[in-house]
């Protein structure tokens, strides 16, 4: 875990996680009470925080929750079984989580579960048709390697029984390099926002 958050403070990631929040922030609009799951260091809950969301962060990482800030409010618990009442938060997030975690549908409808009515979901997925993910599968130190779901559209469609759903591709990378982009061999993520139904 040291290596990653190590990482995370790079000039890359850096840009990478702004790009990231800047699309949080215009998706959560008129929303204020947020689940991040799978959340890690915080880095993008605390600029979200700073915005003037109210995030809960959950992870199953004891470890990257020492990194994260005093502020944010950490939950540690796995995505399939959230520690949350019913009608918890306004909105959810999965920044690149989801396809991490083991069973991804009990997971979806565990959020579902904990959003208020007309709640909305954010799941920024990494995108296996991109130059960007086919080029860190090969690296054995890659936490690209660590993915148990690379089907976007049988996550969409599971996210489609719980919500109506709109799709987009975002954030072109090419080596270094971050432009905007919405084409699939060239972006990193594959976004599906929904409103539960």
């Amino acid at each position: 875990m040291s290596g990653y958050l190590e990482s995370c403070q790079s000039e890359f990631w850096k840009k990478v996680f702004e790009k990231e929040l800047d699309y949080l922030l215009t998706s959560l609009k008129g929303y204020n009470d947020i689940l991040s799951v799978g959340c890690g260091p915080a880095i993008i809950e605390t600029g979200l925080e700073e915005h003037g969301f109210n995030v809960t962060g959950l992870d199953v990482s004891i470890e990257a929750f020492k990194k994260a800030p005093e502020n944010i409010q950490k939950v540690v618990g796995n995505a399939e079984n959230m520690a949350f009442t019913n009608l918890t938060f306004d909105a959810a997030v999965y920044v690149a989580s989801l396809q991490f975690i083991d069973d991804y549908k009990k997971a979806v409808y565990e959020t579902a579960r904990v959003l208020r009515p007309k709640g909305r979901i954010v799941i920024m997925l990494l995108n296996p048709e991109s130059e960007y993910f086919n080029s860190r599968v090969g690296d054995p130190y890659s936490y690209i390697n660590k993915i148990k779901h690379v089907g976007l559209h049988k996550i969409e469609e599971t996210i489609n029984q719980y919500f109506s759903v709109k799709t987009e591709y975002y954030l072109g990378i090419i080596k270094e390099r971050i432009f905007p982009s919405k084409e699939p061999g060239l972006t990193s993520l594959y976004i599906i926002q929904g409103i539960k139904k």
